[in-house]
């Protein structure tokens, strides 16, 4: 019988791809979907390998409870949740599955697009109602329109491809890995090109130092035109307040937002007024990050984790 290689906390939602693979590995699983940071913390000590989404924050400090700790599954993409340097020094491998996801997000972003542009949440609303305005909620067609895309990864380039049946332009900016954006979009060099000419942006960021609020006033008013801005990345890469303001001043032709600067928007007072704010406007699509979260996600997700976790 082969020996069991250590125990595995499980502190979120997989596809049983994963447990019943870990398993087969020779892993012991504990699922607790809902562990807090602190029950997370207190047991750590007891366990050779985490899977998480964005429930736990792995710092430093919980990575030190992590005595045996050899290796940290991240379901979905962006490491901004782990501590990746310090896990390097304790020998602690960390690993994503970007792959999983980026298709939903990209069919994600496309269908609040289309939902925006055509007014369909809206004028659904209004039927419910018993109101019938064509006039009001006459739409705008993608074909034509310039989008640039920021951050040209998975999630970038997957979004990339579902537009090219639409006849539009499409423009991509990578800061970090520029060699990446090749075929029929066109590469920008510097942001100012994107400002010129975008009627649509979206954003596939990881959120770091440098991106947080990447969008805010100053990224507004470089944009010559009134545009869509598209959030499907992480909520603060996203200033709340440039968005509200943009709005206001009709800069911003719309919003499709599945992400907030706070996880639980209606949970903290002070944010929750933005949030009810922005919701207000009739050119906003919201979700709740759910972007990358379809069940055919889940298991390729759960699958991409067990292919690496494999290979240790």
């Amino acid at each position: 019988m082969e020996k069991v290689k250590g125990k595995v906390l499980v502190a979120c939602r997989v596809h049983p791809i994963l447990t019943e693979g870990l398993v087969g590995l020779g892993y012991q699983i504990d699922q607790q979907e809902k562990v807090t940071q602190e029950e997370a913390r207190a047991v750590l000590g007891d366990y050779v390998g985490v899977i998480t989404s964005t429930r736990l924050l792995l710092d430093q400090a919980m990575l030190g409870a992590g005595r045996q700790l050899k290796w940290i599954g991240r379901m979905g993409s962006g490491m901004e949740i782990i501590d990746t340097d310090y896990a390097a020094t304790q020998g602690i491998q960390c690993f994503s599955s970007p792959e999983g996801n980026c298709n939903a997000v990209g069919e994600h972003a496309l269908g609040m697009l289309l939902a925006l542009a055509n007014n369909i949440v809206v004028s659904m609303e209004e039927l419910q109602q018993g109101l019938w305005r064509r006039e009001e909620n006459r739409g705008w067609e993608l074909e034509g329109k310039t989008l640039g895309i920021i951050g040209y990864g998975h999630a970038g380039s997957s979004f990339a491809a579902k537009l090219r049946g639409f006849n539009m332009r499409i423009l991509a900016y990578d800061k970090y890995h520029p060699e990446k954006v090749t075929g029929p979009v066109h590469r920008c060099d510097t942001l100012s090109e994107l400002w010129e000419q975008a009627d649509i942006v979206s954003f596939h960021v990881p959120l770091q130092e440098d991106t947080f609020h990447y969008f805010d006033d100053d990224f507004c008013r470089s944009m010559r035109k009134p545009f869509v801005l598209i959030n499907t990345s992480r909520g603060q890469v996203v200033a709340t307040d440039a968005i509200i303001e943009g709005l206001r001043s009709g800069k911003m032709k719309g919003v499709c937002l599945d992400v907030f600067e706070e996880e639980s928007p209606f949970a903290d007072g002070r944010y929750r007024s933005k949030i009810e704010a922005l919701l207000s406007f009739r050119n906003v699509i919201a979700t709740p990050h759910i972007a990358g979260y379809s069940h055919e996600a889940l298991c390729k997700m759960s699958a991409v984790l067990l292919e690496r976790i494999s290979e240790l």
